[in-house]
């Protein structure tokens, strides 16, 4: 069962690309954005991180932690992040067990054949835990910034 907007987020425990075990109930009280890619140093996975890592600012300003998540071995995201100068953390999920509870591995149809296989999405959790947005299906250009309008539109506007 994928994830559900209004629903609790499911929990999970996964490693940074610093084998820090990064865990969703410690970040509890502040906006997460975890987004799913495929694979460090491709074409659509290498325009998102580096357009997160661009609006990462902004994220903070907002009270958001991203965070990437891929099969790719804390060693591979490393790399990545060296040769891209990076500055989200990245987390390793090599068995698909988080990318299933949260509805971001299964089945694609690249060019009429079907493969199983990381499905590029994004899910931003609200401070509660609960998730507040589930975008299953993401084009990387521009979407760093349409999460960053949804957690705008979301937070409480201040007083006048």
């Amino acid at each position: 069962m994928p994830v559900e907007e209004g629903k609790k987020a499911p929990a999970f425990t996964l490693p940074d690309q610093y084998g820090n075990k990064i865990r969703l109930a410690d970040l509890a009280g502040q906006w997460v954005v975890l987004y799913f890619y495929p694979k460090d140093d491709t074409p659509g996975c290498t325009i998102e991180a580096q357009d997160f890592t661009r609006n990462l600012d902004q994220f903070s300003k907002l009270g958001a932690t991203v965070l990437g998540c891929s099969p790719d071995s804390g060693e591979s995201h490393l790399k990545f992040i060296s040769k891209y100068k990076l500055q989200v953390s990245l987390l390793s999920d090599p068995e698909h067990k988080v990318m299933s509870k949260y509805g971001a591995w299964g089945e694609k149809n690249m060019y009429g054949k079907i493969t199983q296989g990381v499905i590029r999405s994004t899910v931003l959790i609200d401070p509660k835990g609960k998730v507040r947005k589930h975008w299953k299906r993401v084009k990387t250009k521009g979407h760093a910034e349409a999460v960053q309008r949804t957690l705008n539109e979301a937070l409480p506007s201040p007083s006048r």
